[in-house]
């Protein structure tokens, strides 16, 4: 009996040093979830000129959490990873072309991307009402939903350089 409550002890007090060990702040998580390999994106048509127009997955615990989350994957995309070249047209690079500028301006990004924050003014979305179809799936911990957006994605490169995090194009190399 003393043996097994040593044991069992002994499991309970590597299981409080561990766990701690692998949590994260939530800025960690954040930067974890800019990452550059964190989007569903599929190029749809031609926008208006300065405008970028595709198809965008978002996660949620409900569909309208789900929608916000793919609007900002879709601004987080055009600024960090760039955007997959589509019928027609050339691959577009990302806006932040320095490796993780998601790290190095950790305070802008974060508040940029906070609820209702400024990246939602270089959203439009061209899809009425909540996602439908093969457009919203039902996975084990919420919603997965896709939705069309138009990305100005001009004022977003603009704003970006103005703000001093990316480069201008005609700065030289």
């Amino acid at each position: 009996m003393k043996g097994k409550l040593t044991t069992m002890l002994a499991v309970v007090l590597a299981w409080v040093i561990v766990f701690p060990a692998n949590a994260q702040t939530r800025k960690e998580r954040k930067i974890l979830y800019n990452s550059q390999y964190n989007y569903e994106i599929e190029p749809v048509g031609v926008g208006q000129d300065g405008t970028k127009v595709f198809k965008v997955w978002g996660y949620g615990k409900d569909v309208g959490a789900a929608v916000m989350n793919a609007k900002e994957a879709a601004v987080a995309a055009c600024i960090f990873k760039g955007l997959p070249g589509g019928a027609g047209s050339a691959p577009t690079p990302p806006i932040c072309s320095q490796p993780n500028a998601e790290v190095t301006h950790a305070d802008y990004f974060e508040k940029f991307f906070e609820v209702g924050g400024k990246y939602l003014q270089y959203i439009a979305v061209t899809n009425d009402g909540d996602p439908s179809g093969e457009d919203r799936i039902k996975i084990k911990k919420g919603y997965k939903v896709a939705i069309y957006v138009q990305v100005m994605y001009d004022a977003l490169r603009k704003q970006l350089e103005a703000d001093g995090i990316a480069r201008r194009l005609d700065s030289g190399f």
